[in-house]
C-alpha cells in the first residue's frame, strides 16, 4: 500500500508551529513527520506528514477539524509516494555505526568490524532498528554501560524491531534474551537476523502487544528490560513493566523525544522505579531506570 505525503509550506515560524502540532497530534500513530528548508533565499520551509493510504482521511480530518486549516492559513498538498520498500531504499549503502564496542553494519561492511568489536550484521529490511537512529544508538550505549557493572541473567527486548538490541544483549552477556514485537513481520526479520549473526540459540521470539504474550509471562521476572517504542505506550506500560521485573532490575527506555522524557520518567518513578540517568542523541532521549 503506497504512503500519502501531506505537506504544508510557508515561513519558518508558522511551519515550525505546524510541525510541532503534527508531532504531538500523530505521536501515538507513529506517522513520520519531516521538517526542511525548501528555499533559502525566500526563507520558505516545509513540514510533511507521511500516512498510510487507509489513514489519510482520518489524518486530514484531524488536521483540518481539530485545529482548523484556516488557523494555519496554509494549503495542504497531497502526494502519493511510490509503493516501494522505503526502509531498504533509504538504508542501502549506509555506513557502519559504532556505539562503544558494538558495530552495526551491512553485509558489504563485514570487514569494518575490528578484532575487539562486536559486529551485528543487519541488512536493510522492513523492520525498525539499524543503529543509525538516535534511539537505537542511545540504547546500545546505555546497555554497554550497564553490563559492565552488572550481569543480567533474564532479559527482555520489548518492541525488538530488527533485533539489534537483543543481539547486542546476547553478545555482551552470553545469556538468553526474549525479543518481542507487535508486528509479525518484524519478528520474522528479527529471527532471520539472529540466525545471520549466529545467535539463534540464545534469542527467543514472540509476537506480542505489550506484555500480553504467554512467552513473556513464562520467562518473567526479568532483571533487565529494554523497550525502544514510543513515549505514550511506554507510559501506559509502566505498571506492567514493574510487575514483570525483579527488584533492582535495569530498565532502558527510548523512542522518547527530549521534550517527552520528563513525563515518561515521572510515570515510572510513580510506579516504583528509581531514575538512574538520561542521555540524548539527535533530539531523542534514552532513560535508564531501576526497579525499587
Amino acid at each position: 500500500m503506497p504512503q500519502i505525503r501531506l505537506s504544508m509550506a510557508g515561513g519558518k515560524a508558522e511551519i515550525e508551529r505546524v510541525h510541532r502540532f503534527l508531532e504531538d497530534e500523530f505521536e501515538d500513530d507513529a506517522y513520520p513527520v519531516a521538517f526542511m528548508e525548501i528555499n533559502e533565499d525566500e526563507d520558505r520551509f516545509e513540514t510533511a506528514l507521511y500516512v498510510d493510504e487507509e489513514g489519510e482521511d482520518d489524518a486530514l480530518d484531524r488536521i483540518r477539524n481539530r485545529i482548523g486549516s484556516d488557523a494555519f492559513g496554509l494549503d495542504i498538498a497531497r502526494e502519493v509516494m511510490p509503493d516501494i520498500d522505503w526502509v531498504a531504499h533509504s538504508l542501502d549503502g549506509l555506513k557502519p555505526v559504532r556505539v562503544g564496542r558494538v558495530v552495526v553494519h551491512g553485509r558489504h561492511d563485514r570487514h569494518a568490524v575490528g578484532a575487539n568489536e562486536i559486529g551485528i550484521e543487519i541488512e536493510a529490511a522492513q523492520a525498525f532498528g539499524t543503529g543509525h537512529h538516535g534511539t537505537t544508538a542511545g540504547c546500545l550505549a546505555l546497555i554497554q554501560q550497564i553490563v559492565k557493572q552488572r550481569a543480567p541473567q533474564r532479559m527482555l527486548d520489548l518492541g525488538t524491531g530488527s533485533a539489534v538490541l537483543a543481539l547486542a544483549l546476547a553478545a555482551l552477556t552470553g545469556r538468553p534474551v526474549l525479543a518481542t514485537d507487535i508486528d509479525p513481520l518484524a519478528v520474522r526479520i528479527a529471527r532471520q537476523n539472529a540466525t545471520l549473526n549466529g545467535f539463534s540459540d540464545l534469542l527467543r521470539f514472540a509476537v506480542a502487544p505489550g506484555f500480553s504474550a504467554k512467552a513473556i509471562r513464562d520467562a518473567a521476572p526479568y532483571d533487565m528490560i529494554v523497550a525502544n517504542i514510543l513515549a505514550g505506550p511506554l507510559m501506559q506500560l509502566a505498571p506492567e513493566m514493574r510487575a514483570a521485573s525483579l527488584p533492582g532490575a535495569d530498565i532502558v527506555l527510548s523512542g522518547i523525544l527530549d521534550r517527552q522524557a520528563a513525563r515518561v520518567q515521572a510515570a515510572y518513578v510513580t510506579n516504583g522505579f528509581a531514575f538512574v540517568r538520561r542521555t540524548s542523541r539527535e533530539g531523542w532521549a534514552t532513560l535508564h531506570l531501576r526497579r525499587r
